[in-house]
């Protein structure tokens, strides 16, 4: 047999031994991420009471996801070997967490970072990513998980990922969880608008009174709740006394119409 026609030979049978030949001889597509799936999924998991899960901090120790229970959880899923997605998601985040520190207080919600590329984000890797993207040292929670907790995890958020060549495709979202652990609200995107993350904490820390506080408490972070405004101009959220005075003014004013009213009533 020729040369040329042997080389065809093995050039076409290594062809029908490939994946790629077996997965169109079958008729079956390889494969892929499918944004509007991931998305109908994680909105479907709005709502959700999750699950235990269990994992393992930057520093070696054992945590549980209901240990963050009691407060807001801001829970967002890297994996730390992106070199650019992911570590922008991250920086951002963090400038918006701060914003949300500075309306509510820095003790007022927790927040977790989990690494959901089980083999390679290890507590050494999450460490070290921390400290990359400096959010170590500032109340954040950098989290590495086995196979069968992820699973777990990302079913109960609606976490969907695909292994690709680039690393994994996953859509980025950040997902609010209430003090009682159900999923209470998902935010998208490498930047996104700062009320689409603050304006759920807020309601979550300021509206939403535990069972055990006192009713003075409740009606302070009422009226917090209410006077908390947020400023486009710099992007930012600050206490406006106004409202909060205006409010006064307007009861104070209706107290003295009340007043006249009565004593006019009286004399006729």
């Amino acid at each position: 047999m020729p040369f040329k026609a042997l080389f065809c030979v093995f050039l076409l049978h290594g062809l029908m031994l490939s994946p790629a030949f077996a997965s169109l001889q079958s008729g079956i597509a390889a494969p892929g991420f499918d944004y509007d799936d991931a998305l109908a999924s994680s909105q479907g998991a709005i709502g959700r009471q999750l699950d235990e899960v269990r994992f393992v901090s930057a520093d070696g120790r054992t945590l549980m996801l209901s240990d963050f229970r009691g407060k807001p959880l801001v829970l967002s899923m890297v994996y730390t070997s992106c070199y650019q997605i992911c570590p922008m998601t991250t920086r951002y985040l963090s400038q918006v967490v701060d914003k949300a520190r500075a309306a509510l207080g820095d003790d007022s919600f927790n927040v977790a970072v989990v690494g959901f590329d089980t083999r390679t984000d290890t507590p050494d890797a999450m460490r070290y990513f921390a400290r990359q993207q400096d959010v170590d040292g500032r109340g954040w929670n950098l989290l590495s998980i086995a196979p069968g907790e992820l699973e777990r995890l990302a079913s109960g958020i609606g976490f969907e990922f695909t292994p690709s060549a680039n690393g994994f495709d996953h859509l980025i979202q950040a997902t609010v969880i209430d003090r009682e652990g159900r999923v209470y609200r998902q935010v998208y995107g490498q930047v996104f608008d700062t009320p689409l993350l603050v304006d759920p904490l807020i309601e979550l820390v300021l509206g939403r009174a535990a069972p055990e506080q006192p009713l003075l408490a409740s009606l302070v972070d009422k009226i917090k709740l209410f006077c908390t405004t947020y400023d486009p101009a710099r992007d930012g959220y600050y206490f406006d006394y106004s409202l909060f005075v205006g409010m006064l003014i307007g009861g104070v004013i209706i107290v003295l119409t009340a007043t006249f009213m009565v004593r006019e009533l009286r004399k006729h």
